[in-house]
């Protein structure tokens, strides 16, 4: 295989070469590496690189093929992640100024499962100052952009990770999802991305943004792909006490296609308000194909959604505000303009507003378990109801007062699913007159990964748009 064929492996099927001698680990981080070359200087993905110690690990990789080791579920394989995954002895800005000098000592527990897995990587990926934006503005590192069509917006705040992904710069990306920072940078780059229930994956050595909302999880080419990294990552931490017990199935085995006797519920209310017509248009024809897959269609209201809405907010708003007091007041002049406000703004919440969102939230996802998922199996919606804005139309710290509302509307499908911490997936589903992609999002109930990836796993069987290429 050509560098290029290599580059544009899907994960697993990277994995699979490199066991079977058909590749090595060095030729596939060569060939990424030879993309990222060639498309960086447009796309900004990266804030650090470390292209020694990914040559290093490579080798010993190489190493352990030959010497005929047993290989995990990811060995060889060269990777890149959102940059506020702790690792020891590398940098970790976190997309900031405050920690553009910051070397952790420890390492996140995902990092070192996919390690234990085979795994290395190979630098750090842009995304928004402390994974607080949905846009993929950077005012220190520079805003990412859009592989599809640069003056686009990525998505945020796991930006570097959609546009790496897309660019086959790297075969997959850890990002993070505190109100829609995975799913926005996959619907908008055109790849796969997965927030897992809240708990399911350690959050150990991981900047935190909000207690109550914050996940980690895989961006990819394909369901399968995000299927093996979560077979990974997933699982009770020590390290982390709020990480779940629940068992970890086989998420690759339940990838069947069979979609027969499933019932997928498209909401009547919240989800398409406002929604542009190329949106509902790939977003109709997406579920057609579920249907066409043996999946039952039902159209039904959910409940308590501007509740959720509001509440979301507030949880976010303060928990960051409490994350970030101490540097708020020692060092306010080093937070960009749009943080700055919005986490200002986190203080000036009541603390009973707070208790309320806290409280209410068993209350609220009990009622979606009776009244949603005791009709339906999981919900199908649109991942961004708009077709994609530009940079400029959401640039918050320079634009007009309309920026605002371009910015904040790009993850208002997202967010719900973070207050009532429920797994959801996006997948390419088409494009917008602008070329830019259009996401389908699938969501479930608590822990039903496993069923959400069959589903999106199913529509990729029937389509080709996670395969199509930006045109770098």
């Amino acid at each position: 295989m050509t560098a290029r064929d290599l580059a544009d492996l899907s994960l697993v099927d990277a994995v699979d070469a490199v066991a079977m001698r058909e590749t090595t680990s060095m030729a596939l981080l060569e060939a990424c590496l030879a993309r990222l070359d060639a498309a960086e200087e447009r796309i900004n993905a990266t804030i650090w690189l470390d292209r020694e110690g990914a040559f290093r690990a490579a080798e010993a990789a190489d190493k352990a093929v030959a010497a005929g080791a047993a290989l995990g579920l990811l060995h060889g394989l060269p990777l890149a992640h959102k940059d506020m995954y702790y690792q020891a002895g590398r940098p970790c800005t976190c997309g900031s100024v405050i920690r553009k000098d910051f070397v952790p000592t420890v390492t996140a527990t995902v990092v070192e499962r996919m390690a234990a897995a085979g795994a290395y990587a190979y630098g750090g990926l842009n995304m928004a100052e402390f994974a607080m934006n949905p846009t993929g503005h950077n005012a220190h590192y520079g805003d990412c952009h859009n592989p599809w069509n640069l003056p686009y917006i990525t998505g945020g705040s796991s930006s570097g990770s959609g546009a790496a992904v897309a660019s086959r710069c790297t075969y997959g990306a850890l990002g993070s999802d505190t109100g829609g920072s995975i799913r926005l940078p996959a619907a908008a780059c055109g790849v796969t991305g997965l927030k897992p229930t809240q708990t399911r994956v350690s959050r150990a050595g991981v900047m935190p943004l909000s207690f109550s909302a914050d996940n980690v999880g895989p961006l990819t080419r394909t369901v399968r792909d995000c299927a093996r990294m979560m077979k990974v990552i997933a699982g009770q931490d020590s390290r982390d006490p709020t990480s779940s017990a629940e068992p970890v199935p086989d998420y690759e085995a339940a990838l069947d296609g069979d979609l027969r006797g499933l019932r997928v519920g498209i909401p009547t209310t919240y989800f398409l308000d406002g929604a542009d017509a190329p949106v509902v248009a790939a977003f109709e024809a997406a579920v057609a194909v579920l249907a066409g897959r043996g999946a039952t269609v039902m159209r039904l209201p959910l409940p308590l959604m501007d509740a959720v809405s509001v509440y979301a907010g507030v949880l976010l708003r303060v928990e960051a505000a409490a994350i970030h007091a101490e540097w708020m007041r020692e060092r306010p002049q080093d937070y960009s303009v749009q943080l700055s406000a919005r986490l200002f703004g986190g203080n000036a919440i009541p603390a009973p507003y707070y208790v309320e969102a806290l409280s209410r939230r068993g209350p609220i996802l009990k009622a979606f378990a009776d009244e949603v998922f005791g009709q339906v199996d999981v919900l199908a919606t649109p991942t961004i109801r708009t077709c994609l804005p530009t940079l400029a139309e959401t640039n918050i710290d320079q634009g007009s007062p309309a920026s605002m509302q371009a910015f904040m509307a790009v993850s208002a499908n997202t967010r719900p699913f973070n207050y009532l911490g429920l797994p959801a997936i996006s997948v390419n589903c088409g494009f917008d007159p602008n070329g830019c992609p259009i996401g389908l999002q699938i969501a479930g109930r608590p822990f039903a990964e496993a069923r959400v990836m069959t589903v999106a796993d199913a529509y990729q069987r029937d389509t080709d748009w996670h395969t199509r290429q930006p045109p770098l």
